[in-house]
């Protein structure tokens, strides 16, 4: 059973490099190479790209190359999110939790929220809702849902934020740590000034209060503090990931075998990591697939190398959602029969 419960439509910032891919996403998905001359294709590409910024990501044009690739892959159901921050209507929320007013940190991640905080909320659920009935015509299920970062304290306020459209399930996720988001790569040096060892402790205390938050149908890349390399020996980390697993068995809560850093960060490992992995089989915590894909030839990447590793773990089945419930999938069947599981 092949599903991608994790992928966007954009992410920024809107740099050079962000440029670029949106290029190549374009050539890949339209395949102008090799059919025109050089200068013809840098036309054609050209305005491929002025009607991708000017219609935006919320459009049928961008999003069937997301469709297409997930056909081709022959992915079954396919669960779109967004961050939380990308929308104008929570700023606050992240202007409240992160640092925004120190000199060097807070500078940087007031520049970075302003410029990706610019989408509306209601754009985008109303999009995703029409666009379902467009996938299932193809024979894909689409679900909507939201990818919430989880600050202590903030629980009320997030349950709010949270109740305010019909998703079909919440990523919760942990991008910070007392106000800095680690996974910047230009704000990498934080990683240096505290012992590796002090930042996990940290970390896991942040995830066991999201999982006992129940705010969440499945916490994302459990150890993505990895991100840049920095890590212990995961000898010293074995009980944190027995202690997360326990938690999200208690709590009913799912997990994700996230591709994303092994493609796109310099640690080139999958979350969680194969002894982290190891554990959450131990403990039976139901399980998801994800590519964390930003352009739509990310979408599904290595989930054929991730069904190997729920299988090569003992997993039998995969964690699929709709309306806030949990399903549990066969993974060994192309369909798959749905049983109700939360």
């Amino acid at each position: 059973m092949k599903v991608d419960y994790h992928f966007h439509l954009e992410e920024g910032p809107y740099s050079l490099s962000w440029i670029q891919r949106t290029i190549e996403s374009l050539r890949e998905g339209y395949q102008t190479k090799g059919s025109e001359s050089s200068y013809q294709e840098s036309l054609r590409l050209a305005e491929l790209l002025k009607n991708r910024m000017d219609v935006g990501e919320y459009s049928r044009e961008w999003f069937s190359l997301y469709l297409n690739k997930a056909k081709e892959i022959g992915l079954k159901e396919v669960g779109i999110v967004d961050h939380l921050y990308r929308f104008i209507e929570y700023k606050s929320y992240y202007e409240k939790y992160i640092d925004i007013h120190s000199d060097e940190l807070g500078k940087l991640q007031k520049y970075w929220l302003d410029q990706i905080c610019i989408r509306s909320i209601g754009e985008f659920v109303s999009f995703i809702e029409t666009e379902k009935k467009v996938w299932e015509k193809e024979g894909i299920q689409l679900k909507l849902g939201m990818e919430a970062d989880y600050f202590p304290g903030g629980e009320d306020e997030l349950k709010e934020i949270l109740s305010e459209y019909p998703y079909d399930y919440i990523i919760g996720s942990v991008h910070f740590q007392n106000g800095w988001g680690f996974d910047n790569p230009q704000t990498q040096w934080k990683f240096e000034e505290t012992p590796s060892l002090n930042l996990y402790h940290i970390h896991f205390d942040i995830l066991e209060s999201a999982i006992k938050s129940d705010l969440f149908d499945i916490i994302a890349h459990l150890d993505n503090l990895k991100v840049f390399g920095f890590r212990p020996d995961e000898n010293e980390l074995k009980h944190y990931y027995v202690k997360i697993a326990k938690l999200l068995k208690q709590h009913d809560i799912a997990t994700e075998v996230n591709a994303g850093l092994f493609y796109r960060y310099p640690i080139k490992e999958m979350c969680p990591s194969p002894t982290f992995l190891s554990v959450l089989a131990e403990n039976d915590v139901a399980v998801t697939t994800s590519s964390d894909a930003h352009y739509p030839e990310d979408l599904g990447k290595y989930n054929s190398l991730q069904l190997e590793m729920l299988r090569s773990n003992g997993f039998s089945q995969i964690a699929t959602f709709s309306k806030r419930k949990r399903y549990m999938r066969d993974l060994n069947e192309r369909i798959g029969t749905m049983s109700e599981n939360k």
